[in-house]
C-alpha cells in the first residue's frame, strides 16, 4: 500500500467507518485500525437527522439499512400527567430527499462494516491499536500493536476517530481529559409484542420531568422499541459503561412521582446497561499536523439534541471533502486542509453542544417553570417548534 496515498483512521465505530468510505471515494487508500477483536455496539439505538443520513445515502449505504424506521412525528410529552404537550409531524420523505431515521446501532455498524469489506481501498485491522506517531518530510510514521507485535506504517495523515477516550488525542493532549457531567444515560430495547398497539407506532417520544427525561422510538424494522432513560447519578467507577439494576431505575421514576404510563415503558425493558455522561470542549485541539481527530474524540457532547453520531458523520464528510481538494499538493497541504476542516466544523459543533445543554436544562424543568415550558411550547406550535431545527437538519458537507 503506497505511502502517498494511505490515510489511518483509528477507530472503527460510526464515526470512522464512515470516514473510511469517505476517504476511500475522495480516492485515498484506507487503513481502519480497530483494538476490538470483533465490531460489537451494545443494543441501543441512535436518531439520524436528515444531516446525517444525508451524509449516508451519499455513500450508497440507503439499500443496506431496511432496518431504519421512518418516524412520522417526534411527541413532547408530560411526564407527570401523562399527556402529549406537542406533537411535531415529520413530513413525509419524498425518494429524493433525505429522511429522519431512527434505527439500532448494530444495523447502522453492520452497513457501514458491510461497504468497508466490499471496498477494495479500506483495510480493516480488527485486533491492531494505535500506539503512537512521529512526523517527518514525507509524511508520517503510525505504529500499531497488535497483541506483541508492533508494526510501522508510512501514511500521509491519521485519523482519531477512537471515541471518547481517545488514544490518538492522548497523544496530541495529554492533558485533555473527558467531564463527567453529572448524569447517567440508562438504555435498553424491548420487542413490541410487549407493549399495547398504542405505544407501538412510529413516533419518537420524549418523556419530559423532573431532574430526568425519557426517550421511546422503534428501532430494528419496528420490531423493537428503544428506550432511553436519563437521570442524575455519580460515577466513581473504571471506564463509562455497565450493566444497570432494572429495578435501581424503576425506583428511580416512581420516587420521582412519574406517570404510569411511562414507569410502564421502563418496567418492560427486560434488560439494561447505562453510560456515564462525559463531555469535551469543543474548543479543544483538532488537529497537528497531518494528524486529526472527528467525532467524540474531538468534541464528546450531551445526548440531549440526538446529534452526537450525526456529527461524527458530519465530520468524517467534511475532512474526506477538505483533503480530497488538496491531495495532490503534499504533505504540507494536508496538513492545511485537515486545520480547515476543524475551522469549519468548531462553530457547528460547539454552537450544538450548547443547543444539548440548554435542552437537558429544559427537558429536566419542574413545578411552575415546567409548565411554562409546557405552555410556551403549546403557544408556538408544531410548525414552529419543530422549525427551530432547520438549521441542524438543512445542513450539507
Amino acid at each position: 500500500m503506497a505511502a502517498s496515498r494511505t490515510i489511518i483512521v483509528a477507530g472503527a465505530g460510526i464515526g470512522g467507518l464512515t470516514a473510511s468510505l469517505a476517504l476511500a471515494k475522495q480516492g485515498f487508500r484506507v487503513i481502519l485500525l480497530e483494538k476490538a477483536e470483533r465490531l460489537e455496539e451494545a443494543g441501543a439505538g441512535l436518531q439520524l437527522s436528515p444531516n446525517a443520513s444525508r451524509v449516508l445515502i451519499d455513500l450508497g449505504l440507503r439499500p443496506h439499512l431496511s432496518g431504519a424506521v421512518t418516524p412520522e412525528a417526534i411527541c413532547l410529552m408530560s411526564a407527570v400527567s401523562g399527556s402529549e404537550i406537542a406533537r411535531l409531524p415529520l413530513d413525509p420523505v419524498t425518494p429524493s430527499a433525505a429522511p429522519y431515521w431512527v434505527i439500532h446501532r448494530a444495523d447502522l455498524q453492520t452497513a457501514l462494516r458491510s461497504a468497508v469489506e466490499s471496498c477494495s481501498d479500506i483495510e480493516l485491522r480488527l485486533g491492531c491499536q494505535f500506539e503512537d506517531v512521529s512526523s517527518h518530510a514525507k509524511g508520517l510514521t503510525v505504529i500499531q500493536r497488535s497483541g506483541a507485535t508492533r508494526r510501522e506504517e508510512p501514511a500521509v495523515a491519521l485519523i482519531g476517530a477512537d471515541g471518547i477516550w481517545s488514544s490518538v488525542r492522548h497523544h496530541l493532549v495529554p492533558d485533555l481529559q473527558p467531564r463527567f457531567s453529572g448524569l447517567i444515560s440508562w438504555r435498553g430495547t424491548l420487542d413490541t409484542t410487549q407493549l399495547p398497539r398504542e405505544y407501538t407506532s412510529r413516533r419518537v417520544q420524549l418523556w419530559m420531568g423532573p431532574q430526568a427525561h425519557l426517550v421511546t422510538y422503534p428501532i430494528s424494522a419496528g420490531r423493537r422499541i428503544n428506550v432511553v432513560a436519563v437521570v442524575p447519578g455519580q460515577w466513581n467507577r473504571p471506564g463509562w459503561s455497565e450493566p444497570g439494576d432494572g429495578n435501581e431505575i424503576k425506583t428511580a421514576f416512581v420516587t420521582a412521582g412519574w406517570h404510569a404510563i411511562p414507569r410502564m415503558l421502563i418496567g418492560a425493558v427486560d434488560s439494561w446497561r447505562k453510560w456515564a455522561l462525559f463531555t469535551l470542549p469543543g474548543n479543544g485541539q483538532w488537529t497537528d499536523g497531518a494528524v486529526a481527530l472527528l467525532g467524540d474524540a474531538a468534541h464528546a457532547m450531551l445526548p440531549f439534541a440526538a446529534q452526537g453520531a450525526a456529527m461524527a458523520i458530519e465530520d468524517a464528510a467534511v475532512l474526506a471533502k477538505c483533503v480530497g481538494e488538496r491531495q495532490n499538493e503534499g504533505p504540507a497541504a494536508l496538513a492545511t486542509a485537515l486545520q480547515r476542516y476543524a475551522r469549519l466544523r468548531r462553530p457547528r459543533v460547539m454552537r450544538l453542544q450548547r443547543s444539548a445543554r440548554q435542552a437537558g436544562r429544559i427537558y429536566h424543568l419542574a413545578g411552575p417553570l415546567a409548565l411554562t415550558r409546557n405552555l410556551v411550547i403549546k403557544a408556538m406550535g408544531p410548525k414552529r417548534t419543530l422549525s427551530r431545527q432547520d438549521w441542524i437538519y438543512n445542513w450539507q458537507a
